[in-house]
């Protein structure tokens, strides 16, 4: 069944606006964790702070909307997400931004919208197309080409650490939009952050940073913060109604734009340089998922 042609049009906007918030992503997680030179707060703190900031925001909101408890049919796959979007996605990407910069994370999750889709057709029973694969395999080698150059030669732990990330996305973002087509998408995020509250909040507490040292500087907060309200929250309930509509194969590939915007807010957040290989790379990956995007996908 197809997407009417306004809901399609719809999915992708709400789709585009999403990737956007996203895009900050990387940079603001550098800015909260650091580097290993100057770290900031931990990875642990970040992951699990994010979520419960979010958690609790959704408390308010769930209970402001009076939302029905969700059936449990749907416990399984708000679990499933919860695994890949609240804690894994969040956790590896920290630990890899201590170790290489945005950029190259963001060229490096140039691959993510290729994942996602090979991920949902196989859960939702789609079939893309050959030529469709073979831009997934196309896109894949790109990316590892440019790891490989990144690491003269030879990969680097990060890059082990952001596949992982974006495997975690993948299904998460697949089991979300499939609760989101049951129950309204802003209600499915509030609630895969709720039911993670129990781990996240007292994790958070656990991992709470010192602040008596003196060390942390005001940006680092500012970059937890937007992980924590727009990453972690506004950012989904965009993003899981535009799969819904829009259909999450066509839909995911509206992320071929998230690398260049995370290269281009890399630089007035971060003062990092856009380097001409890094730029060439990031073109030719959403070069690859834009073909993808056009072929044909039966349901």
């Amino acid at each position: 069944m197809k997407a009417a042609p306004n809901d399609a049009l719809r999915g992708l906007a709400l789709g585009l606006l999403g990737v956007t918030i996203f895009a900050m992503t990387l940079p603001m997680t550098r800015l909260a964790v650091g580097d290993t030179i100057a770290p900031q707060l931990s990875p642990a703190f970040v992951t699990a702070g994010r979520a419960a900031v979010a958690g609790l925001l959704s408390i308010g909101y769930l209970l402001a909307v009076r939302a029905a408890w969700p059936g449990r049919q749907h416990l399984p796959a708000l679990v499933v997400c919860a695994l890949g979007t609240v804690l894994g996605f969040p956790l590896f990407l920290a630990l890899a931004l201590r170790q290489v910069d945005a950029m190259h994370a963001a060229v490096i999750t140039g691959i993510l919208p290729l994942g996602t889709a090979i991920v949902g057709a196989w859960w939702l029973g789609q079939k893309p197309s050959a030529g469709f694969w073979a831009c997934a395999v196309l896109g894949c080698a790109l990316v590892l080409a440019f790891a490989l150059i990144q690491g003269e030669g030879r990969f680097v732990p990060a890059d082990g650490l952001l596949l992982v990330a974006l495997l975690c996305t993948a299904v998460g973002y697949v089991a979300g939009a499939q609760v989101s087509a049951a129950i309204p998408a802003q209600q499915a995020i509030c609630w895969v952050l709720v039911i993670s509250l129990p781990f996240t909040l007292p994790l958070a507490l656990w991992w709470q940073p010192d602040l008596s040292a003196g060390t942390l500087r005001a940006s680092a907060w500012w970059g937890f913060a937007y992980v924590s309200l727009f990453s972690m929250w506004l950012g989904f309930f965009a993003w899981y109604r535009g799969l819904v509509l829009g259909g999450v194969v066509r839909v995911s590939q509206v992320q071929l734009l998230q690398p260049f915007l995370a290269l281009l807010f890399a630089v007035p957040v971060l003062g990092e340089p856009l380097a001409p290989l890094t730029l060439v790379f990031a073109l030719a990956v959403m070069a690859v998922v834009f073909v993808g995007r056009r072929m044909p996908v039966r349901r």
